[in-house]
């Protein structure tokens, strides 16, 4: 009987004392860490070893790390998660706008990391085994990509215009605990012509939120970033 392997995680990151340190807490943890220290042996091991997940941070010697986002997702649906020392707003929307799953900011809690990575594992798994048309569970919430609908607490549908569902809709695909840029969900549910006009997001998220009630707390607000739908 063969075994199974450990799911490989990709650290790239020029800092050693990172490694030293991710290395053997990524290995106890159950995970088969891989290691680069600049952009382009990152893009040569994603793509050799085809990781599971990918921890990247931005500051490498050979480029801007966010410009490597981009090209992994030429190539894998692996999760990427930004590790950075940069806790500017304007970065996190750069990297999360660029196909980032999550960004943690340096210094980090390594058992907060863990349960990022846990995180979003569990939503790249379950983006894998779900249909187009898939019931989508958090919390109270059920939705129903398929019939257009939403329940809270297994109750009557909810009476959703067609701009708030499709909302919700975004949020719920995103994935739980997942953060969606503002320009994300605007140019899913309103078109790219729209990316600027956080007004409209504001506005129809209060009116989702009140229509939501008990579930209304599953949509929490990212300040100045966007908005994370359930998760931990």
């Amino acid at each position: 009987m063969s075994e199974v392997s450990p799911p490989r995680i990709l650290v790239v990151d020029d800092e050693p004392q990172i490694h030293r340190f991710l290395g053997p807490a990524l290995d106890a943890a159950g995970y088969a860490p891989l290691r680069a220290m600049t952009v382009a042996e990152g893009l040569r091991l994603a793509a050799e070893r085809g990781p599971a997940l990918v921890l990247l941070d931005l500051g490498l010697p050979d480029g801007d790390g966010k410009l490597a986002i981009p090209r992994l997702r030429g190539f894998t649906t692996a999760p990427v998660l930004v590790l950075s020392a940069r806790d500017g707003e304007a970065e996190k929307v750069a990297a999360l706008d660029a196909g980032a799953d999550d960004y943690v900011e340096k210094p980090f809690a390594l058992g907060e990391l863990l349960a990022r990575i846990r995180a979003a594992l569990r939503r790249a798994g379950a983006a894998r085994r779900e249909p187009a048309d898939a019931i989508l569970r958090a919390g109270p919430l059920e939705v129903d990509l398929g019939r257009r609908t939403a329940r809270v607490e297994g109750g009557e549908p909810l009476r959703l215009t067609p701009r708030e569902w499709e909302l919700l809709a975004a949020l719920a695909r995103g994935g739980e605990g997942r953060v969606i840029t503002q320009r994300q969900l605007l140019a899913a549910v309103w078109g790219p012509a729209h990316v600027e006009d956080a007004q409209y997001l504001r506005v129809y998220i209060g009116h989702l939120r009140q229509k939501l009630g008990p579930a209304a707390g599953l949509i929490r607000t990212e300040p100045g970033v966007g908005y994370r739908f359930g998760g931990e």
